[in-house]
């Protein structure tokens, strides 16, 4: 299982979390590969069929990445997206996957070196869990 290279889908809000990806980048801050990062402008907009239906297509982990509580540039968008992924966890729970492989997270635009923390810690936990078991059944 050491050679499990995780693919993980990053929801990151335009505000916030992308543009602490950004900084991250910028800074050469070193990062996993496999993490393909969806720009989308609140974390709020991360509805949690997009969720579900990318753990049903196959991707190991789904880490959605907002505005810290209290920096929302809508106002309440994360406060909305806060409610809502432990939703999301538990439906995962329910039909069998590990809720763990859903997580939720705030990175404000100035925290490079958290974006990239954040990331590498998801990407070491979805590798403890091994595939997503979709997998096996497409293949």
């Amino acid at each position: 299982m050491s050679d499990f290279n995780p693919t993980i889908l990053a929801f990151c809000c335009n505000w916030c979390s992308y543009a602490g990806a950004d900084l991250a980048g910028v800074s050469r801050l070193q990062m996993p590969p496999n993490v393909h990062v969806v720009r989308v402008m609140c974390s709020a907009s991360v509805k949690g069929e997009y969720i579900l239906k990318a753990i049903s297509q196959g991707v190991d982990g789904v880490l959605v990445l907002g505005c810290h509580i209290g920096d929302c540039h809508y106002m309440t968008g994360n406060h909305r997206t806060a409610k809502r992924i432990p939703v999301v966890q538990k439906l995962l729970k329910d039909v069998g996957f590990d809720e763990r492989r859903v997580r939720l997270d705030w990175v404000s635009a100035a925290e490079g070196e958290k974006f990239q923390r954040v990331i590498t810690e998801f990407v070491e936990e979805i590798k403890g869990l091994g595939p997503n078991p979709v997998r096996e059944v497409m293949s």
